[in-house]
């Protein structure tokens, strides 16, 4: 039977497979990986580990480099990899977490989209856990549209430990999702 292939029409790829990173310090680096995502290592060959969160065979490799030079910040390249969260509890239950280890955001904003907290890896690659701010993808799209999101499309920086503040105190998730909040 003859087959034939679409060449007209771009895939769009049916999951999110693994990034790899080049890292100075595996151990670091593995050790890193293992308490902000809660990776487990599936392989370890030395020079090269690969590491999983969930069913996935991998979602990362980490590949020792025999480069030392660090890379200037605003450098072409990843500038960092973001996971959606369900909650803004689980957010704030995570830099809770982190902060235990100390392990601070480097750079917590709203985006207005969503609430963000950025981590950066022994190497300065960044990590972003995010909640969404609206309810809906109807919103998100009506905003990420505003004249609004146009203005600031960067957002606003806040204080993590206010707004886990006024998490606890009971405010309102809406309220708290707003930019400014905290």
């Amino acid at each position: 039977m003859k087959r034939n292939v679409d060449m007209q029409t771009p895939v769009k790829p049916a999951k999110f497979a693994h990034f790899v990173l080049r890292v100075r310090d595996l151990e670091k680096s593995v050790d890193w990986y293992e308490k902000v995502l809660g990776m487990k290592i599936v392989h370890d060959a030395g020079h090269l580990a690969f590491l999983t969160y969930d069913d996935e065979h991998h979602r990362l490799a980490l590949v020792k480099t025999p480069v030392e030079t660090e890379i200037v910040r605003g450098s072409p390249g990843l500038d960092h990899v973001a996971y959606t969260l369900a909650t803004l509890g689980e957010l704030l239950g995570t830099y809770v977490r982190l902060k235990s280890l100390d392990i601070e955001p480097v750079w917590p904003v709203n985006h207005g989209l969503t609430t963000s907290l950025y981590y950066e890896d022994p190497d300065g690659n960044r990590v972003e856990f995010q909640v969404e701010n609206f309810d809906s993808t109807e919103e998100l799209n009506a905003f990420i549209r505003s004249s609004a999101f146009a203005e600031n499309p960067i957002g606003l920086e806040f204080d993590p430990d206010r707004l886990l503040q006024r998490y606890c105190d009971g405010d309102s998730l809406q309220e708290l999702r707003a930019q400014g909040s905290a």
